[in-house]
C-alpha cells in the first residue's frame, strides 16, 4: 500500500516590494511608513507581526484589509491584486466595537448582514454556531455592557467568523485585557482557529504573545517600516500556555527582543550608554 504524498501548502498572501507613504500637509513633504516589505501567507497559516512602536505594522494591517491603498508595490490574495475591501478579510480591532444596543446574537449577524451573501435563516444558524465555538452559550440575550472585556472580544471574534471570511486580521485584540484574561483569550484562540481553519495575520507588541500563537513571527523596523526579520517557531501544535516556560521558548524570546531593541537604539527610542 503506498502513501499519496501531502500536497504542499497553498499561498494565501503575497506582499510584493509594498511601500507606503503619507503626505504631511502641515510640512508640505511625505514619510516613508513603509518600505520594500516582501513577505507571503500560507492558506490557515498563523502569522504574528511584531516590531517597535512606529514600524508600520498597523498601516501593513490597514493595506491588508484594504482600508489603506497600496501605491506601490503589490498585495495579492490567491493570485489577485487587493483594490480595496474585500468579504474574503475580516478584520478583528482592539476595541471590541460592539454595537450597545444590540444583544450578542444581534451583533454576531451584523457583519453578516452587512455582506448581504446569507440568507435569514443561513445567519440565525451561523450566528448559533460561532457563539457556541467561542464559548458564549447562554449570553446570547446580553448587551455588551453585561459583559466582561474578555466575553466582548470572544463576540468580536464570533462577529468575523460568521462572516466566513478566508483571512482574520486581527489589531492587537487582547491589548486592553488584564494580564490573565489575556492569556486564556491566547490559549481559547489558538482552539478557535484550529477548528475554524483559517488564515490569521495578527498584529502585537507582546513578544511571548506571538511566539505562542504563531508558525511564524515577522519581525518588523522602523523609519521606514520594513521587514527585518522571519522566525519560524518550532513547536508542535496544539500548545499550552505551560509551553511559555520552556527554554527554547524563552530564547526565542531572547532573540526577537534583540532584533527590536536594536532597532529602538537604532532610532533613537532607546538612548545609547
Amino acid at each position: 500500500m503506498t502513501t499519496e504524498p501531502h500536497s504542499p501548502p497553498r499561498v494565501k498572501l503575497v506582499a510584493d516590494d509594498v511601500t507606503k507613504r503619507y503626505w504631511i500637509e502641515r510640512e508640505q513633504r511625505d514619510i516613508l511608513a513603509l518600505e520594500r516589505v516582501n513577505l507571503s501567507v500560507q492558506e490557515q497559516e498563523f502569522v504574528c507581526i511584531v516590531g517597535p512602536s512606529g514600524c508600520g505594522k498597523t498601516t501593513f494591517l490597514n493595506m491588508v484589509a484594504g482600508l489603506l491603498p497600496c501605491e506601490e508595490g503589490t498585495l495579492t490574495i490567491d493570485g489577485r491584486i487587493l483594490e480595496g475591501p474585500g468579504t474574503d478579510r475580516a478584520m478583528v480591532f482592539q476595541s471590541a466595537s460592539l454595537l450597545p444596543w444590540r444583544t450578542v446574537f444581534e451583533n454576531i449577524l451584523f457583519g453578516m448582514q452587512l455582506h448581504k451573501k446569507f440568507s435569514k435563516q443561513d445567519m440565525q444558524d451561523r450566528a448559533a454556531h460561532f457563539i457556541k465555538m467561542v464559548g458564549l452559550q447562554g449570553t446570547e440575550n446580553q448587551y455588551p455592557s453585561e459583559l466582561s472585556g474578555g466575553m466582548q472580544q470572544r463576540v468580536n471574534l464570533a462577529r468575523a467568523l460568521a462572516t466566513d471570511a478566508d483571512i482574520l486580521l486581527m489589531d492587537e485584540p487582547f491589548a486592553s485585557l488584564d494580564a490573565q484574561t489575556r492569556e486564556f483569550m491566547q490559549e481559547e484562540l489558538l482552539k478557535i482557529w484550529e477548528r475554524a481553519g483559517k488564515t490569521v495575520l495578527f498584529i502585537t507588541h507582546q513578544i511571548d504573545e506571538a511566539i505562542f500563537l504563531a508558525d511564524r513571527v515577522f519581525v518588523f523596523g522602523t523609519k521606514p517600516g520594513r521587514l527585518k526579520a522571519e522566525i519560524i517557531i518550532p513547536f508542535d501544535r496544539p500548545r499550552s500556555l505551560k509551553m511559555k516556560r520552556d527554554p527554547e521558548f524563552i530564547q526565542i524570546t531572547d532573540k526577537i527582543w534583540q532584533l527590536i531593541e536594536e532597532e529602538a537604539r537604532r532610532t533613537g527610542m532607546i538612548l545609547v550608554d
